[in-house]
């Protein structure tokens, strides 16, 4: 047995790049070598302490058994409930998905409605998995490229380019990884005038980011601002960046009764429920205290400041300011040539020379880019921009 077992969607999908480039860092501090990581979406908080005591509690009491297949009662109350008082949008228990991590909401979303050939609008730079996914399910990502004159924004122009006869999907996510900027009311505005022309076109938005944004920004979302386009978007969001639970593993989703019908169905033949006891942790994350929430986004404001100034400071390159999320998305072409013919050779050899980890943009198609995650202490991250200043000193 060997390759040639493997099926064709799996042998043309690369290996996620975030996730490779964190386990090269973490194998490398294994051998003894002082690597500062950055290259995770991942807080370096701690999960609330209420909210571990919340899972304790359903162990205790013996919540360990399977539950509906996309999520406990209890948990879909609480998820329409933060939809509500959030976002101002009204979903009904039976319009709510809860699936075992943000990326499973969007592949179920994806995989049970895209056929071969169908087409899904990707703004980039944009998260690593959209393409992937779509890929798997044997579907065709149009990569529409948002440069920073946009600030790395789709338009409504770019996006009725894109359109054509075989779009299905248009994939938002809001504030971005990798870049963390953010559509305003009035940009998903503007982009809902084109969706109305194109009545078919399904709208997916990634709000796993909604409250890490910062200077006073707006959070808003598509269902929201343009309510007649609601009956076709999937309203996805999770508790891992929020609560800093990411290896909780809990997505969720608002969204429209038959593809919600169709997203539980298909678990039932994959993964069936996410994990009991990671539910009802989730449950005390949506219902209990939110103070962590304030804090969390006080401390990566600051650090996004920090860590901003720190790059425009290095000669060669420059970084847009991030509305939202934990990351720093900057521009290292004017350094790139030589030894270093792109942002792939940018972050190996940085990794290699001063044991700072990154991740190149073309791992999100915007090649010529690199992001680095703030998500990390203070003092880690003064000393990784030091050392990314020593390291162009020398190119």
């Amino acid at each position: 047995m060997s390759e040639k077992s493997l099926s064709q969607s799996i042998l043309s999908v690369a290996p996620s790049a975030t996730m490779a480039m964190t386990q090269l860092a973490r194998d490398l501090k294994a051998q003894g070598r002082d690597i500062i990581g950055l290259s995770a979406g991942e807080s370096d908080f701690d999960t609330p302490a209420h909210i571990g005591e919340a899972a304790a509690r359903a162990i205790a009491e013996g919540r360990t058994r399977y539950t509906a297949v996309d999520g406990i009662p209890e948990l879909k109350k609480a998820i329409a409930n933060k939809f509500q008082s959030e976002n101002g949008l009204n979903y009904s228990p039976s319009e709510i998905n809860v699936s075992p991590g943000g990326k499973p909401v969007i592949f179920n979303a994806l995989a049970v409605t895209l056929n071969p050939g169908d087409e899904v609008i990707i703004p980039a730079p944009c998260w690593v998995s959209y393409p992937g996914m779509v890929s798997l399910l044997g579907a065709k990502p149009v990569i529409v490229p948002c440069d920073v004159t946009t600030g790395f924004r789709l338009t409504k122009e770019a996006l009725e380019a894109a359109i054509t006869p075989k779009t299905k999907w248009l994939m938002l996510n809001s504030p971005s990884n990798p870049t963390g900027s953010a559509y305003s009311g009035d940009d998903l505005a503007a982009l809902a005038e084109t969706l109305r022309r194109h009545p078919d076109i399904l709208i997916l938005c990634d709000d796993i980011y909604e409250h890490l944004v910062y200077d006073g920004f707006q959070f808003a979302t598509l269902a929201s601002v343009a309510p007649d386009l609601k009956d076709r978007v999937l309203t996805m969001n999770g508790v891992s960046k929020a609560y800093a639970m990411t290896g909780w593993r809990i997505g969720y989703a608002g969204g429209p009764d038959w593809l919600i019908k169709a997203m539980a169905k298909y678990m039932g033949q994959t993964t069936s429920n996410p994990a009991s006891i990671s539910q009802w942790a989730a449950l005390e994350a949506l219902n209990g205290p939110q103070d962590f929430i304030v804090e969390a986004r006080k401390a990566y404001d600051a650090r996004r400041k920090d860590v901003v100034k720190a790059i425009n400071s290095i000669e060669g390159l420059s970084c847009r300011e991030p509305e939202g999320a934990f990351y720093a998305f900057f521009d290292c072409r004017d350094v790139l040539g030589g030894r270093l013919s792109c942002d792939t050779d940018f972050t190996t050899a940085l990794l290699e020379e001063t044991g700072v980890a990154l991740v190149p943009g073309s791992a999100f198609y915007s090649p010529g880019f690199v992001r680095l995650s703030y998500a990390a202490d203070p003092a880690l991250l003064d000393e990784a921009c030091r050392r990314l200043n020593g390291f162009c000193q020398t190119l």
